[in-house]
């Protein structure tokens, strides 16, 4: 894990098999139920996200919470958050922001009911090299726009505020980075557009997807990697799929430490918005 902080390679995750997460309740069936409070998986996370970076929380995402439990939530089926149950396509994690979580990881505490849902993982380096030149150097000009994550709006009326201009893709040529969301990014203008399809495409032809067990934890470089999820079907019994959810950052601005409330969340959006 050490080795992964320093240089997460091409694939940029890493799979973790056999964690214990026996002694579980029901599966939540509503948000914010506090379920797992003071679980032993809260200690197993911590550790391995204090191993990557820091383990931290963002303000505006349910109210900073450190561990965040994924599962169907009734009459949010078609939300593209964690709440949902349709697909859920290629995205960096909290692309809007400027602290992006370095590191994320997705421990699995129970499965759908068929066994079939994908956590699906593609790597910007595997991705770029079925790309012509013309269409990465789009991908490179500060041209994209990304609305905020509806996990980060849920309390505000209006329409979601977007972040930008950025890059989708960035940095050196040999080991480049990504920010993209495939639900809210978009380019300004038609040959970025073009790009963003392009990309779309080559990342689907080099997804792994990963479907994961009881005690699998997969962790993830956000710069490296966009993850999304195959469709389920929910019963709302007790038994639905349900992983834990944390994030890690390597380190955190001084000026960004002065603001913070709690020395593990960071600042709300409305403080920090255009500061980096």
């Amino acid at each position: 894990m050490i080795d992964f902080g320093t240089d997460s390679g091409e694939s940029g995750y890493f799979l973790l098999r056999g964690l214990n997460v026996d002694d579980l309740p029901d599966t939540p069936v509503a948000h914010g139920t506090a379920a797992l409070d003071g679980h032993f998986t809260n200690g197993t996370l911590m550790l391995v996200a204090d191993l990557l970076g820091s383990l931290v929380g963002y303000q505006d995402e349910k109210s900073g919470a450190l561990f965040h439990d994924v599962h169907p939530v009734r009459g949010e089926e078609h939300r593209i958050e964690n709440s949902g149950s349709v697909a859920f396509d290629f995205h960096t994690e909290n692309v809007h922001h400027p602290l992006r979580p370095d590191f994320l990881g997705l421990l699995c505490l129970r499965q759908d009911h068929d066994a079939i849902a994908a956590t699906r993982v593609s790597s910007v380096r595997d991705a770029l090299p079925l790309l012509a030149e013309d269409q990465v150097a789009e991908l490179r000009k500060p041209q994209f726009h990304s609305l905020y994550p509806t996990s980060f709006t849920r309390d505000t009326d209006g329409p979601r505020p977007s972040s930008g201009p950025h890059p989708v893709v960035f940095g050196p040529p040999e080991r480049p980075f990504i920010r993209f969301n495939s639900h809210n990014t978009r380019a300004s203008d038609p040959a970025g557009q073009l790009a963003l399809r392009a990309l779309t495409e080559a990342l689907e032809d080099v997804c792994r997807d990963l479907v994961l067990a009881p005690g699998d934890l997969v962790v993830l470089d956000n710069h490296v990697v966009v993850h999304g999820r195959s469709a389920f079907r929910p019963r709302y019994d007790g038994r639905d799929r349900w992983l834990r959810r944390f994030y890690s950052l390597r380190s955190t601005p001084l000026w960004a430490q002065r603001m913070m409330h709690h020395p593990r969340v960071l600042p709300s959006m409305a403080d920090i918005r255009g500061v980096v």
